[in-house]
């Protein structure tokens, strides 16, 4: 059940883009918390089956708070993520949606990292490649750093750095 707020704000979102064509403002019921708060985040959006959707996301703040974070997130990662086509209407009730809010980075090394725990960043100049934390499948630091280090293009004879971050993640 999608009982949080963060989750129910982006749902309104993407569905106000999807089935109204709005770019959707900050709705009246939202908190206090989320219109103050400031921190990146990331929408994550599968269908009922369990398949990614879309997922697009800040890792620090580019708006004036969470919950215009939240929102852009949201219709990003329902129309503008590279790897899928737009979400279609008839979509929308088979959509699973999670909100990760994020930590602050900090510099890490791999026996600092635990997939299940932290998030990570790896960095080669303007390269970088991002990988959330506690995901299916994906169970080793080896494992987390190949998928993020392929995510950003980054071979594995250059030298890059690490970052580790946690989230909160909302169903």
């Amino acid at each position: 059940m999608e009982n949080s707020e963060p989750v129910r704000l982006a749902r309104y979102a993407i569905e106000e883009r999807i089935r109204n064509g709005r770019v959707p403002s900050i709705p009246e019921w939202v908190s206090r918390e989320l219109r103050t708060m400031m921190a990146g985040c990331f929408v994550s959006i599968h269908k009922s089956d369990g398949a990614l959707r879309g997922c697009i996301g800040t890792l620090s703040p580019v708006t004036g708070n969470l919950a215009s974070e939240i929102l852009q997130n949201a219709v990003s990662s329902a129309t503008r993520d590279p790897r899928f086509p737009p979400i279609e209407p008839e979509e929308l009730d088979e959509l699973v949606i999670t909100v990760d809010v994020l930590g602050e980075a900090e510099a890490t090394t791999t026996e600092e990292l635990d997939p299940k725990r932290y998030g990570v960043i790896v960095q080669h100049g303007w390269k970088k490649g991002v990988l959330l934390p506690d995901l299916e499948g994906v169970d080793t630091v080896d494992e987390q750093l190949r998928i993020a280090l392929m995510k950003a293009g980054i071979s594995k004879g250059e030298s890059y750095r690490i970052y580790r971050f946690t989230v909160k993640r909302y169903h």
